[in-house]
């Protein structure tokens, strides 16, 4: 692991904070899982075609991708198969996917190196920091945040990804007509998910609640898992008005 970080030293940093100065609550925690082969050959290959670095600096979508297709951004795409099944299929869009776990990111890395895909670019880095600095207010088509750890303990629920700062933030970042879509197998954090975006005057929600699914989103292996257990599966939706 040291090796693959003396080698690309931007991989062994995910947020932009100065020594010493005060940590922001997290709705992430870093785990540490050694990388197999394919994956760290994956981060030599394809990092420089494939994924993007943080900066201060508003990113040009047009410079980025070569082209004017609305781009949507992922946060958290855990191993990235559906992303990367979603950018092969929706070509009509461009994808910037935003993970700081490290295993998945090489492995989705790897997928979309493979198959050179031209329209996704990835990036292992705290996504409110992304949207922050690189990200310019209504630049953005539609979010997507699938399957965000729910925190379900009580005392956990702050570090719960989906709370009114992140979907004020989301909001400024996109389109007139834009999307943010949610969806969670932990029913309790699908209510709060309602709730908070009913918080921001300029979402509306065309469903009312609950969102029909979407059929070009697969169903993942972690989804499956929930669908065997019997956990509900609510998807949200809401757009920017």
């Amino acid at each position: 692991m040291d090796t693959i970080f003396d080698e690309i030293p931007s991989l062994a940093k995910v947020e932009d904070r100065e020594f010493g100065a005060p940590r922001a609550i997290k709705s992430f925690v870093l785990r540490s899982a050694g990388l197999k082969p394919f994956q760290i050959e994956a981060l030599r290959q394809y990092y420089p075609t494939h994924a993007l670095e943080f900066q201060r600096e508003a990113l040009d979508f047009k410079e980025v991708f070569g082209n004017d297709k609305p781009v949507i951004i992922e946060i958290g795409f855990g191993m990235g198969t559906s992303s990367h099944r979603i950018a092969k299929d929706r070509t009509d869009y461009n994808y910037l996917g935003l993970e700081v776990f490290l295993s998945g990111f090489a492995k989705l890395l790897s997928l979309i190196g493979k198959d050179d895909l031209p329209n996704i670019r990835i990036m292992r880095f705290d996504a409110v920091e992304v949207l922050t600095h690189m990200i310019v207010e209504g630049s953005v088509a539609g979010f997507h945040i699938f399957f965000p750890d729910p925190w379900p303990k009580k005392k956990q629920q702050k570090r719960r990804l989906i709370q009114v700062p992140l979907a004020m933030l989301l909001a400024s970042k996109l389109q007139k007509g834009g999307y943010i879509y949610c969806v969670t197998d932990w029913e309790e954090y699908a209510h709060q998910m309602l709730n908070v975006f009913a918080q921001v005057p300029s979402l509306t929600n065309p469903y009312g609640g609950f969102a029909p699914p979407k059929e070009w989103r697969p169903t993942t292996s972690f989804e499956q898992k929930g669908l065997a257990q019997e956990f509900p599966i609510n998807e949200v939706w809401v757009e920017r008005q």
